[in-house]
């Protein structure tokens, strides 16, 4: 049976695709459990974000309570794997489904993350762009009563939490226009913006094969790149615990964690060079 290390050795231009089960080692919770079903509540929808005055307040509420969860973490061993197999040429790009930032935090450049950052927040109005850090400054300054609120951490910096009287939240406007504030992701029913997935095609375009990190693929905007690869003949291997919506499609699957597979990885392309540069020994006289 072909071993990542063949797979990774015959295709050396990696398109990278990564989702939520490359960050559960850094503390970051997963959408979904090893069916690949959602776990949890529902995550917000865009049109009830910017309709509805209580559920941006019920919003803001809970990610101020979570916002740490994202703020503390650092990228773990399978980030850094990342950034190992791109410093080994074998990377041709890294696309993101994440949001936490991990993977640029672990030296990996000119990520493109699909759908956003959560370390940024953006002014529905004026179109400003604020730090999240500073925005939770301004949460806990007009909501004492909220501060030191405890929850168990949901994905994306979100918290468990229902009891609190969310109508009592103030949520702050943007500072340069009073606008509305939005986190700079992509929310459910929210497109992924065009240039992003016109510069993750042309990427797997060049690539000559793709590899699936911590992904079920579930959301049509990382299983579409799956699409395209087994339309243009380029082999997928997924990394992932579980299924996938790409089963189907793949050439190798690992159920194994990231950062072990990825580490594995590195060590036998490692192992593999230093054979590769090692000197024949000298005929016998």
């Amino acid at each position: 049976m072909l071993s990542l290390h063949e797979f990774v050795e015959r295709h050396p231009r990696l398109f990278v695709l990564s989702g939520a089960g490359i960050s559960t080692e850094s503390g970051i919770p997963c959408y979904r459990d090893r069916e690949g079903q959602r776990t949890g509540r529902a995550p917000i929808l865009l049109k009830d974000f910017l309709e509805s005055d209580y559920a941006r307040r019920r919003y803001w509420a809970r990610s101020m309570i979570g916002w740490p969860v994202v703020a503390h973490a650092v990228p773990n061993a399978a980030h850094h794997a990342v950034r190992a197999l791109a410093a080994r040429s074998r990377v041709h790009r890294l696309v993101t489904q994440n949001v936490d930032g991990l993977h640029t935090r672990a030296g990996n450049p000119d990520v493109i993350e699909l759908h956003g950052n959560i370390g940024r927040v953006r002014c529905m109005s004026c179109g400003a762009r604020h730090h999240r850090a500073d925005v939770q400054r301004l949460l806990e300054a007009a909501n004492p009563d909220f501060v030191g609120h405890t929850a168990p951490a949901v994905p994306d910096g979100d918290a468990l939490i229902e009891h609190l009287d969310f109508a009592a939240f103030d949520v702050p406007g943007c500072a340069h226009c009073g606008g509305m504030l939005k986190p700079d992701v992509v929310f459910f029913g929210e497109s992924v913006p065009r240039e992003l997935v016109h510069d993750a095609a042309s990427a797997l375009e060049g690539a000559d094969a793709m590899l699936v990190v911590g992904s079920s693929l579930m959301v049509y905007s990382g299983f579409r790149f799956c699409e395209w690869a087994a339309k243009s003949g380029k082999p997928i291997a997924a990394i992932n615990i579980g299924k996938t919506r790409a089963d189907s499609l793949l050439a190798l699957k690992v159920e194994a964690p990231c950062s072990e597979a990825l580490n594995a990885l590195i060590d036998r392309l490692d192992a593999a060079q230093r054979t590769a540069a090692s000197p024949l020994p000298a005929p016998a006289p």
